[in-house]
Parts: C-alpha cells; sequence; structure tokens
C-alpha cells in the first residue's frame, strides 16, 4: 500500500512538471497561424493599437490595426491599403513567436493570422507595393501587453 501511494505521488509530480513546461505551453497555442475569421476569434475582437502606413516625401498610404480577441487570447494585424497595393501583414509576440502573411491586390481590407499572446506583448504591421511605390507602418512595440 505504501508503495502505491510513493508511486501515485511521484507520477502526479512528474505530471505537474510536464504540464508546466515550455513544450507544452506552446501546444495550448491552438490559435497560431490560423485565420481569425475562420476560427470566429474576430467576433469578440478590439482594436488594441493603430499605426499608418507611411510613405516616405508622399504621406499615408494606408493603416494598421492590432487586433485582440478576448475570447481566444490571440493577436493579428489588419491593413487598409491602396486596392491595387500587394504586400506582406506581420505579427509578433514578447516570447519571439511570429507570423507573416502576403497578399495580393484587388482589396483594400487585408489581415494576416493570428498568435496566442495573452500577457505578453504583441506589435505588428505591414509593407506594401503598389505602382512603383511602397510604404510601411508599424504599431508601436508595447501595443498589447496584457
Amino acid at each position: 500500500m505504501k508503495l502505491r501511494v510513493v508511486a501515485t505521488a511521484i507520477g502526479a509530480a512528474a505530471v505537474a512538471l510536464v504540464a508546466s513546461s515550455p513544450a507544452s505551453a506552446q501546444a495550448l497555442s491552438h490559435y497560431d497561424h490560423k485565420d481569425p475569421y475562420k476560427t470566429g476569434c474576430a467576433s469578440t475582437a478590439r482594436v488594441v493599437e493603430t499605426a499608418t502606413i507611411n510613405r516616405r516625401g508622399y504621406g499615408k498610404a494606408g493603416s494598421v490595426k492590432l487586433m485582440w480577441s478576448g475570447k481566444c487570447k490571440t493577436n493579428w494585424i489588419e491593413a487598409t491599403t491602396p486596392k491595387s497595393a500587394t504586400g506582406t501583414i506581420y505579427v509578433r509576440t514578447a516570447d519571439g513567436r511570429k507570423d507573416s502573411y502576403g497578399f495580393r491586390s484587388g482589396r483594400t481590407k487585408h489581415w494576416g493570422n493570428m498568435l496566442m499572446a495573452n500577457n505578453m506583448c504583441a506589435w505588428g504591421g505591414a509593407s506594401i507595393q503598389w505602382g512603383g511605390k511602397s510604404a510601411f507602418g508599424q504599431t508601436a512595440t508595447n501595443g498589447a501587453c496584457r
């Protein structure tokens, strides 16, 4: 009987250690690199920070918004651009994860994939090209520190 209690205690300690390891924390990020609209995460989203996409010498070419879903505990970037623009949207988290998404022309609203960022800072931006021009915009690095 005493052996069974000791074995159970050791087994419980091993499970607790594995559950708190960084590898299992990454496994909980099942929304990473997924579309916020297809997953339903965008339905609870709010804008955390905005920034302008500027072209040096020409001014505003669009805007980026850092989004937060309280339901999914994720961040992503949405961008408004000229309809003829192509580009890349990216989001980063303080623990070093990142996602980028390339978009084509034909729409003015674009969004990238999500990264889980509960209780950590996240930021992102977009670089665009259109009509031989290019521009860039990024939210502040402390934009979403939850």
